[in-house]
C-alpha cells in the first residue's frame, strides 16, 4: 500500500542554523525524504544560512554527510540525491549584523512561497525577524518557523511574541512542536471526531481517569547546561504534554481549521485548576557509579527535575471530577509515549464475585510501536462456565495499513504544512502564553520553598513518590514496558 503524495507549491525555504544539530538530524533528512516521495516540486530551493563561511559545494558535502549519518543507506539513491543537491544553496549570514543579508535577498524569487526556519537560539529570533522585514526579504505572504523553547516563563514568552509581532502577523508565525506532527497524535483527532463510537463516552460520567506518559531512556548528557536551566516541567510539560492533554480534553471544534482547533485547545488550558504541592512529584536520576544527573548536568548542587508526575483537573462540564495523570522523565526503564483512557467499571456485574472485573482501557501508543489497543472483557474459551478474561483489541499501524506503509517523520509533515500555509498543528501565541501562565506559579512555588527533587535509580520507573501519587487515589500507573 502506497500513500498518496500531494506536491506542494514551489517554494524558497531558508534554514537559519543550517549547520546545526537539528538541521542535520531532522530538517534536512526530512526534506530529502519529501523530495524522494515526490512531494517537493521541481524548481523548489532550499538555502542554508549560518555563520560559517563556506561555498555551496562545501555545504552540499556537509548535507550529504548528514544524510548518510541519519538516514538508512537504502534511501540514499544516487539520482534522487543528485536532484536534492541541485536545490541546495548557501549564504554565510550574520544574524545580528549586516553580513550576508544582501546575498540572501538575491536568492529570493518572486512568485513562490517564502519560508524561513529559525533553527537557532531563541535569543536570535528577534534579530532575524527584524532583518528579514527591514531588508524586504520577507513579505506579507512569507512564513517563519520558530523552534521551542518559546520563552522560559510567561514574561519571556510574551516578550518573544511581541517582538515577532512587530514584523510578522500571527498567521505568518509557525511555532513548531514536533509532537503534534506525529501520525498517532493526528490519529487521536480522527479517533475522537470521526467516530460516533467514543464521543458519548468521552466525559467524566464514563471515564475514570486519563494517563499520559512520555518516558525516555536517555539522560541529559550533551545538553546538560541547557536542561539544567529548564527541567522536565519547562522542557516537556509546558509544551508536549500540554498539547496531548488538550487534544484529549478539548471540545469538538466546529470545523477542522487552524483557529477552530486552537480555540478549543486554549479553553482547556484556561480551565485547568491550579496545581497544589501535593498534586505533583519531582524526581532526579541518581546513579552510584553509573548515570547520574548531577554529573551529566555539570552542577553538583542542582535542584532541577529530570522527572515529574502530576495530577491535573479540568474544571468544565465535560471533565469535572476526572483526574488527568501526567508523567515524563529521563533515564527511565523504557522509551514509551502513550495516552491511556481508563473507563469506569459497570454499575452492576451479573457474573458473580469470582469474575474479577478489569478496566476497559483505550491506549493510544505514540512511540515506539505506533498504534492503538482497547482492552475489553470476553468469555475465556473452554467448557468451564462463564469465566471472564480481559484481552486487547490491538491495532498496529504497520500491520493494519500494510508493513510497506511509509509514516513520515513529524518534521517532514510539519515543514510541508508550513509551505501549504496550514497552521492546524502549530501553536498560537495566546496558547503558549496561557500554558506559561498555568506553569509559572508551580515553578515559583517549589523554587520559593527550596524543594529538592526525589532521587530515583536510572533504568527504573521513577521515584517512589510518583507511585504514591496514584496509590493514594486507589489507582496505579500503567507499566513502562
Amino acid at each position: 500500500m502506497v500513500a498518496r503524495v500531494i506536491p506542494v507549491e514551489k517554494f524558497d525555504l531558508v534554514i537559519f542554523g543550517a549547520t546545526g544539530d537539528l538541521a542535520r538530524r531532522k530538517i534536512l533528512p526530512g526534506l530529502y525524504r519529501r523530495w524522494k516521495e515526490g512531494q517537493i516540486p521541481e524548481g523548489a530551493a532550499i538555502i542554508g544560512a549560518a555563520r560559517s563561511e563556506m561555498s555551496r559545494a562545501e555545504f552540499q558535502a556537509q548535507v550529504t554527510s548528514a544524510l548518510e549519518e541519519f538516514l538508512p543507506k537504502d534511501e540514499l539513491q544516487p539520482d534522487v540525491l543528485a536532484g536534492f543537491m541541485d536545490m541546495l544553496g548557501y549564504v554565510a549570514i550574520d544574524a545580528r549584523g549586516e553580513g550576508g543579508w544582501q546575498a540572501l535577498g538575491e536568492h529570493m524569487r518572486e512568485g513562490v512561497v517564502r519560508a524561513f526556519y529559525f533553527s537557532v537560539a531563541p535569543s536570535l529570533f528577534g534579530d532575524l525577524a527584524q532583518r528579514l522585514h527591514q531588508r524586504g526579504i520577507a513579505d506579507r505572504d512569507s512564513r517563519i518557523v520558530v523552534e521551542k523553547p518559546f520563552g522560559k516563563d510567561l514574561q519571556t514568552a510574551r516578550a518573544l511574541n511581541q517582538v515577532l509581532a512587530e514584523y510578522f502577523h500571527e498567521d505568518q508565525i509557525y511555532r513548531i512542536d514536533h509532537y503534534l506532527g506525529k501520525e498517532t497524535v493526528q490519529n487521536l483527532m480522527a479517533v475522537r471526531f470521526a467516530n460516533i463510537l467514543f464521543e458519548p463516552l468521552w466525559n467524566a460520567q464514563f471515564v475514570d481517569h486519563v494517563q499520559i506518559t512520555v518516558a525516555e531512556t536517555v539522560g541529559v548528557d550533551g545538553r546538560g547546561e541547557y536542561y539544567d536551566n529548564s527541567g522536565a516541567m519547562r522542557d516537556m510539560v509546558q509544551n508536549h504534554l500540554m498539547q496531548l492533554l488538550c487534544l484529549i480534553a478539548m471540545e469538538p471544534p466546529h470545523c477542522f481549521e487552524p483557529d477552530a482547533m486552537r480555540d478549543e485547545k486554549l479553553k482547556v488550558i484556561r480551565a485547568l485548576d491550579p496545581l497544589r504541592p501535593g498534586d505533583y512529584v519531582r524526581g532526579q536520576y541518581r546513579g552510584n557509579g553509573g548515570a547520574d544527573y548531577l554529573t551529566e548536568a555539570g552542577n553538583p548542587e542542582s535542584r532541577t527535575e529530570s522527572f515529574i508526575a502530576m495530577k491535573l483537573h479540568v474544571s468544565n462540564w465535560r471533565w469535572k471530577g476526572t483526574p488527568f495523570y501526567l508523567r515524563t522523565g529521563k533515564r527511565l526503564k523504557s522509551r514509551v509515549s502513550e495516552i491511556a483512557i481508563t473507563f469506569k467499571e459497570p454499575p452492576h456485574s451479573i457474573f458473580g464475585e469470582s469474575n474479577l472485573w478489569r478496566e476497559n482501557v483505550l491506549v493510544i501508543r505514540l512511540q515506539p510501536d505506533e498504534g492503538m489497543d482497547l482492552r475489553v472483557m470476553i468469555k475465556e474459551p473452554g467448557p468451564g462456565g462463564m469465566r471472564l478474561k480481559d484481552v486487547a483489541l490491538d491495532m498496529s499501524f504497520a500491520e493494519a495499513l500494510g508493513n510497506d506503509l511509509y509514516v513520515p517523520d513529524a518534521y517532514e509533515r510539519l515543514i510541508m504544512d508550513v509551505i501549504r500555509g496550514n497552521q492546524t498543528l502549530f501553536m498560537r501565541g495566546d496558547e503558549v502564553e496561557a500554558a506559561w501562565a498555568w506553569v509559572d506559579p508551580i515553578i515559583e512555588g517549589w523554587e520559593t520553598r527550596g524543594d529538592r527533587p526525589e532521587p530515583y535509580d536510572p533504568g527504573s520507573t521513577g521515584p517512589e513518590g510518583a507511585l504514591m501519587l496514584m496509590h493514594k487515589d486507589g489507582r496505579r500507573w500503567r507499566e513502562i514496558r
